[in-house]
């Protein structure tokens, strides 16, 4: 199964793609949609709605987890961040994938152990869980979205989570019924 996990930003939004399977997990794809460029903030949600839907219609994923925002000092910046992440989750249920929410603690806590984890503590341990080369370096916000996905898949997601769009998701989901 893939899953696709986001971290939502009304800056940076990064994005990670998990396969998971009987042997493990396994890196697929990582990296972060910049938006600092664009300076309307209904044309960077935009950019964010267009960029999920790109990377679903690329990878196919099954499940799609994101982490929600949670209180902070500044009401407009948690109405920015909310509205990130409702345009990456309208990108996933538009093309019928179930979508789960995460608080950062949940994430922390599934990936490292603890729920209070700093961003250098999350982003080693998904760079070990994911067995990522020593040289390859990630952005924070690209860490994060593979922990969310981690995390998604540490919560016990299963396929049967998920929608079959096609026949190809539902033989990867039932290779046992292929012959």
């Amino acid at each position: 199964m893939i899953i696709l996990g986001i971290d939502p930003g009304s800056n940076v939004t990064g994005f990670g793609l998990v396969e998971s399977d009987s042997t493990g997990e396994r890196l697929l794809e990582t990296g972060v949609i910049r938006l600092s460029d664009t300076k309307d903030h209904s044309l960077r949600l935009k950019r964010i709605y267009e960029s999920v839907l790109e990377l679903i219609d690329e990878f196919n994923p099954d499940l799609f987890a994101v982490e929600m925002p949670v209180y902070g000092n500044n009401p407009q910046s948690m109405l920015k961040l909310g509205r990130a992440q409702a345009a990456a989750m309208l990108a996933a249920l538009n093309r019928q994938i179930p979508v789960t929410e995460y608080t950062p603690k949940e994430i922390k806590k599934a990936v490292t152990g603890n729920g209070n984890a700093s961003k250098e503590q999350v982003r080693f341990m998904v760079e070990t869980m994911l067995k990522m080369p020593k040289e390859t370096s990630i952005t924070m916000d690209a860490s994060d979205a593979l922990a969310v996905a981690l995390c998604h898949i540490h919560r016990g997601a299963t396929l049967s989570d998920a929608t079959y769009k096609n026949w190809d998701a539902f033989a990867r989901a039932h290779p046992d019924r292929l012959k």
